[in-house]
């Protein structure tokens, strides 16, 4: 119920701030685990890619925010659960991974936290463990925000990626090499530039 109020009264305000379009949402299954993956360059990135997509995202958030007064008491109720960056955290780890048996979504900013930079940042193998050990498809998303007084806020969901959970296990090397080619995805989004199609923005 939470979740459901947030996200529309976040999509009011999301719309009026900025031109905001969404490519490839569709791409999302309508059930099942799913891992959204996506750059992580703007405070509005979460809220952006929860209005995106019809089904509810339980996002990994970094604990700070649970500590907070209101925020804190609300960021259960919309499912985010936390996680104790630089750490290996292995309660968010068992909550990210049963939420995945239950068939839900699950939001992961591979970076970590934000860089306004643009550049390319060292990123957390969190998404390519879950992936493989939730056995779960992952979609890459490219968020991008741009300038002026209502900037336009572009989120655009790539295809779907099966991580082979075989080939190289989950040794570390292995995992950051699958990490590596969903965060490559994640900045062909981002840096492509082209209109969105006609039929798929919204």
């Amino acid at each position: 119920m939470y979740y459901y109020l947030v996200r529309g009264l976040a999509g009011i305000v999301v719309r009026i701030i900025f031109d905001y379009r969404v490519e490839g949402s569709g791409r999302v299954p309508e059930k099942g685990p799913v891992i959204l993956a996506s750059n992580h360059g703007n405070g509005w990135d979460p809220l952006l890619l929860a209005c995106s997509t019809s089904r509810p995202i339980c996002f990994m958030a970094k604990i700070e925010l649970f500590r907070q007064p209101i925020l804190g008491w609300l960021m259960p109720r919309i499912k985010a659960f936390p996680v104790r960056r630089g750490t290996n955290d292995h309660q968010s780890i068992r909550r990210g991974l049963e939420l995945l048996k239950q068939g839900e979504v699950l939001g992961i900013f591979p970076e970590g936290t934000r860089y306004r930079d643009g550049l390319d940042h060292e990123v957390f193998s969190g998404v390519a463990y879950f992936a493989t050990k939730g056995d779960a498809p992952v979609i890459p998303v490219g968020i991008r925000i741009g300038k002026g007084v209502r900037p336009e806020a572009r989120v655009r969901f790539g295809d779907s990626m099966v991580l082979d959970k075989n080939a190289g296990k989950t040794s570390q090397e292995a995992l950051s090499e699958k990490t590596g080619l969903v965060m490559t995805a994640i900045r062909q989004l981002v840096r492509d530039t082209r209109p969105l199609p006609e039929g798929e923005a919204r």
